[in-house]
Parts: structure tokens; sequence; C-alpha cells
């Protein structure tokens, strides 16, 4: 059924507002097996790679675990990793050991599994290293710095054997595997289009310069992979993630947690069909190079993903709701974890009979059974929504300056038109609000890139294909396919 925008807007805002407001009411459920027994011969030794607000974090979460300890942390910056080493020795009263070379604790025979917090540059290496070396790995999101080394690192843990999860820790939220259930048995009707709204400030990084590296960290193993240039940014740390050489912008950083659900939704089980993105870096000049304002559509033949991404200051996608995901069926919505009808009013919020379970306890089970069907996030899984993020930037980075007028022309022709025209409609509104002006701080309009059936490179379009990889500093080097 067709509806005038104005109409399709109104039932949205009372939608979204109501499944904001279920989803803060919800309970917090751990799985009966979050607190497994055990004794000290099915004890998990671990490893944390990366020390700083993801390796705090899996301390944290670790802790909580019966027979898992954490003997070892690693960071180049040895103030990261004695600061997390008293946080574990606190949790669990034993020190780990520190280190600033992840590759002495692939050497150690005593560790099982290893957990990986890096920048994302190292993600998938990092992974690879440690399987190939006998241990388990969990892999933050996003599971690599570009598509080819992901696929590597799928690659390497079926041919190991090993247990390899992404950090896409939604999938181990039953409930809302029981609404992804609900789709998959054709309850919404057709669904074939999926939102995911990431909405977040993120200030000016300061100027571009030349800057001392901190004495405490050793920078050609922070660079790893990358080429080891002059450190250009006021802050070592975080700020990577604007660098394209490090990082993967805000859509890498944040928005792979909802494009991972509407994947999985969806039932996407490859990449897809062609994509197209635009955005910028708006409101300030800084040592950034990744967008901060950035629209992708990801075209699947009959289904559709559209993801906005902004990281100036923002007003909520709706009232009460300030990002997730959004499905559209032809017999009703699903936004986060509640299920709405045409007319916009809430049918019920979803529960499960399965209880939510830890991220981190659904892989040591699965470590501790040696049984990778177990994983709530498989890491090809990973791989795959990773690499979605992939294709929007590398069709940002090889587009255009271009007017409003012209990506809304360019919109015209794409499917799932008019929500694209209304993510447009947003976006001018956003930067209107941050007092930007994008007839004069023009957006950069990807190219659209087509996706060769069943593979994972782009159709006729060299450019393109040459961000699939990059070139490895070494011995910083993600094996060859030929090698895995």
């Amino acid at each position: 059924m067709n509806r005038s925008p104005d109409r399709r807007l109104f039932l949205e805002d009372s939608m979204l507002a109501a499944a904001a407001a279920a989803m803060a009411s919800a309970p917090v459920a751990l799985a009966a097996d979050d607190k497994p027994t055990g004794s000290p011969m099915n004890r998990v030794r671990v490893a944390i790679i990366g020390c700083r607000i993801r390796g705090r974090a899996h301390a944290a979460e670790l802790a909580k675990l019966p027979d898992v300890e954490i003997t070892h942390v690693c960071d180049p910056d040895t103030d990261l990793s004695a600061e997390l080493a008293g946080k574990v020795e606190k949790q669990g009263g034993k020190a780990p050991r520190q280190t600033q070379d992840m590759r002495r604790i692939f050497e150690d025979k005593s560790v099982d599994a290893v957990f990986i917090c890096t920048p994302n540059h190292w993600h998938s290496l990092a992974g690879i290293w440690a399987m190939q070396a006998g241990k388990d790995a969990y892999v933050e999101k996003p599971v690599s710095h570009n598509i080819s080394e992901g696929r590597r690192l799928a690659q390497v843990a079926r041919k190991t054997g090993r247990i390899c999860q992404g950090g896409t820790q939604n999938r181990s939220n039953m409930a809302l595997a029981e609404a992804v259930d609900y789709m998959r048995a054709g309850k919404l009707g057709e669904v074939k289009l999926a939102r995911s709204i990431i909405y977040g400030g993120r200030g000016s990084i300061g100027p571009k310069g030349n800057y001392d590296v901190p004495k405490n960290v050793d920078y050609n193993l922070f660079m790893g992979p990358a080429p080891l240039s002059p450190l250009t940014r006021k802050n070592l740390h975080y700020d990577w993630h604007w660098d394209w050489q490090t990082g993967n912008g805000e859509l890498g950083n944040n928005n792979i947690h909802s494009i991972d659900i509407c994947r999985w939704g969806l039932g996407i089980e490859g990449l897809c069909r062609s994509a197209i993105s635009y955005g910028g870096r708006f409101g300030y000049t800084d040592a950034g190079e990744t967008p901060n304002t950035q629209v992708c559509v990801f075209d699947f033949g009959d289904k559709t993903i559209i993801s906005e991404t902004r990281g100036l200051k923002s007003q909520p996608f709706r009232e009460g709701f300030t990002g997730g995901w959004l499905f559209h069926g032809t017999e009703g919505s699903i936004a986060g974890n509640s299920l709405f009808d045409h007319a916009g009013k809430m049918v019920s919020t979803f529960s499960s009979k399965r209880r939510s379970e830890s991220h981190f306890a659904n892989f040591i089970r699965a470590v501790r059974g040696r049984k990778r069907e177990e994983l709530n996030a498989e890491i090809t899984e990973g791989h795959l929504s990773t690499a979605l993020c992939h294709v929007g930037n590398i069709s940002w980075r090889l587009g255009q300056e271009a007017s409003p007028a012209e990506i809304r022309e360019r919109m015209k022709g794409i499917k799932a038109a008019g929500h694209a025209a209304d993510a447009l409609d947003r976006t001018l509104s956003h930067l209107a609000d941050n007092m930007v002006d994008p007839e004069k701080t023009k957006f950069v309009l990807g190219e659209v890139l087509a996706i060769a059936p069943g593979k994972e490179e782009f159709t006729g379009n060299a450019k393109a294909n040459a961000h699939l990889s990059r070139d490895y500093r070494k011995p910083f080097v993600v094996p060859a396919e030929s090698e895995v």
C-alpha cells in the first residue's frame, strides 16, 4: 500500500516513540548458562589484546564468568596495559602478565583464547595470527579493516578449526532473535526494506599537524600493518577511527551493529548487488579524514538497506528514538524489539523463552564445547556485515562533490526512492541545525558500485577493487588466499 510521505512520517513518529519506550523498560535478562559450572580442569585462560575502552569492557565481562582467567594483557602503550592489569588483579586477585607485542602471547601455549580489542587495522591480522597459533579468537567489530582481510580471517577459522566470534553482541539478544524468527516465518509479510540509524555527536579532533608519539607507546607495534606515517592528530588513541589508514569512520565504528541486525533480519547471505554513499566531513576542518555525516543505500535486488550515520550534534531520528534498526514489511513493521501494525500501533514487544546471554559467555561456551555452530555471531557473519560498511566507504571515497539537487536526482533512480529521499531531507535539516550550508561546503556523492555476483569484488571498477585490500608493512602482513 502506497502512502503519502507525510502520512508515512506521522506513523513512524508514533511507532518509534513507542519502540524506544518499550526498549527502555525491558528488563536485562541473562541466560542461565551465563554462570556455567566448571572445575579447574576446564579453566579457560585468556589474553586481552588492546587495553583501552573495549579492553576494559571485556575484562569486566570476563570477570563475571567462572573458570575464566585473564592471564595476559597486551598493548603497545605500557600505561594502558599496566592500568588494565591492575583492574584485572583487583577483580580476580591475580595480576596478568603484561606485554607490548601480541606475538609473545601467541607463542605462549598456556593461552587458550584471545580477545582482540585493538584499533581496526589490527583486527583481522591479530585474529589470523592467534588462530594459526592454536588460539580461539573473539574479534571486536568491525572485524576487518578491508574486505579481503575479513575473508582471510573467516577462511583461517575454517582451516584451523578454531572458534572465532565477531563482536556484534546484539546477536546474543534473544528477544531480537525472536523478532528475526518472526520475520523469517513470513509473519511480517514481505520485508524489503531495513534501516540502520546511528546518530551521535563527535567533535573536532583538532588541526592536522605533526605530533609527538607518547614515550610510553611502541609506535611501530601500534601501526602494525599500516604505514609508519608521522602522527598527524593530537590524540593517538581513539581518534585513529577517523584516519583511513587505521579506522573506518563512524560507519565502521558504530553503524556496523545495526547494519548487522539489518542483514540478520532480512536473511541476507552475501554482499549487495550495488551500493552508493553520500555525505561529508561537515562543521569543522580538522585532522580527520572520514565523513561525519553519511548515508548509504545497499541494493540487494529484492531488498534494500539504508543506513544513516551522523557525527555532528543531532536531534533524534524521531522523538524518543535516538537510533537503532527498523524493518518495513507488507504486514507491519519492527522497530527495536517491538512489532507494529500498519497504523503505527504497537502490537507486541518481543521477548523470548531463550533468555539473552552475555556475548562473552556464548563465546566461552563454544570454546569449551568446540562447537562453532553454538556461536551467536560466527565470524563469517561479522565479516559480511563489516564488508558492507567497507563497500559504503569505498563508494564515498571514490565520489565527487555534488549539490543537494544532484544527490536528489541520483536518488530518484534507486529502489526505496521515497525512503532515500526522506533520508536526504533529514540530512539537509540536520546540517541546517548545525549552521552548515551544503551549497558552500559540498557533499561528496559517491560512485554507484556494482558487486560481481557471488564474489567479493567490484564489476568493471579497478579503482574500487584497489580498496579491497591494502599494502601491508612487513612483517605485519595478512596472508594471501593461497597461503591460508
